[in-house]
């Protein structure tokens, strides 16, 4: 099962801080809206995305469709098909997406430990 890109969602209490720490770890932008308080950074193949108000924990995402770089990937397995695989597979979406439609989508999971996973298409 191929989910596409990986990356860690910061759930961050000060973007414009959290943007400062790592980007002294040598993280730089890669895409986002400072100003609607979200921000994708990278350091090599590892991505982060910092987000401010958004989500209530960190979360492990994964972007179908979507190289490490934010560039197009084909052929790629989209997420309403993940979705009907972990589904066949015994996992049940916390947060389902409609697989009745085309293009972008997501859904969560949640882990046995309750950590959530998103697997958000953005094509």
């Amino acid at each position: 099962m191929n989910l596409g890109a990986f990356s860690i969602s910061l759930a961050v209490k000060d973007i414009h801080a959290s943007r400062a720490f790592y980007e002294a770890l040598g993280f730089t932008p890669l895409g986002g809206d400072i100003d609607q308080h979200w921000l994708i950074l990278k350091n090599g193949e590892h991505v982060i995305g910092l987000f401010q108000g958004m989500f209530d924990r960190n979360l492990l995402t994964f972007n179908p469709g979507w190289d490490s770089n934010a560039q197009n990937v084909d052929p790629f397995t989209d997420v309403r098909e993940l979705q009907r695989q972990l589904r066949a597979r015994g996992i049940t979406p916390t947060t389902p997406a409609d697989e009745s439609g085309s293009g972008p989508a997501h859904f969560v999971l949640t882990d046995p430990d309750g950590n959530p996973v998103l697997v958000d298409q953005h094509r």
